[in-house]
């Protein structure tokens, strides 16, 4: 495996598709072949109330919790690893510029960086730091998980409450991963709700 040092491995997709169990099979295989490996996790990721990395499927990865880039290169400074894999990314705190600037000189470092994140929010809009880092990469795969409407592979994650916010930690009660065609299909319906909701002033005359 020495042909990925100081390699870029993207792992992105909707929610429920298998971006980290991917990153923790990346790993674990590093890791049997003699890398010396450190796994990170943000803090905004409270959905399993432990440092740990843990995947949908209920696997895990000892990860240490950070919550910005500068904490990632402090540990790293202190450590020396050869292999840094950094689950939801997106959530990752820090200036994007900084946080691409960091990534890019710890490959230039021969570091070889494995990054898991959703590609996109609820709303279809891309998550400006795997915007940017995904035409960096070496290995980018985009995983896909199952449209829970029609069944085809899933697009986005979309988000079944009605918070508005962009960043909502959850799992299956708020989310629910869904081919572009359905997910229109319920942007529309939804659009129709909040129109037909809405009242107006003079309506109130």
């Amino acid at each position: 495996m020495h042909q990925y040092k100081g390699k870029l491995i993207i792992h992105t997709g909707s929610m429920f598709s298998g971006k980290t169990s991917s990153l923790e099979k990346d790993v674990k295989r590093f890791r049997i072949a003699g890398y010396k490996t450190l796994a990170f996790k943000p803090t905004l990721d409270t959905r399993y109330g432990t440092s740990d990395i843990v995947s949908h499927d209920e696997t895990s990865l000892e990860a240490i919790l950070v919550e910005d880039i500068d904490n990632i290169l402090e540990i790293c400074r202190d450590n020396n690893p050869d292999v840094v894999a950094i689950d939801e990314v997106q959530f990752l705190g820090g200036h994007i510029e900084k946080i691409i600037k960091s990534i890019k000189g710890m490959l230039e470092n021969e570091i070889t960086i494995i990054l898991a994140g959703l590609d996109m929010d609820f709303s279809g809009t891309p998550f400006e730091v795997l915007k940017e880092l995904m035409p960096l990469s070496d290995y980018l795969t985009k995983h896909h998980a199952v449209c829970v409407k029609c069944g085809t592979d899933a697009w986005v994650s979309h988000r079944k409450t009605k918070n508005t916010e962009r960043v909502v930690i959850g799992a299956t009660n708020e989310y629910e991963p869904l081919c572009r065609k359905c997910f229109l299909r319920e942007k529309r319906l939804e659009d129709a709700i909040v129109n037909k909701n809405q009242v107006s002033f003079g309506d109130l005359k």
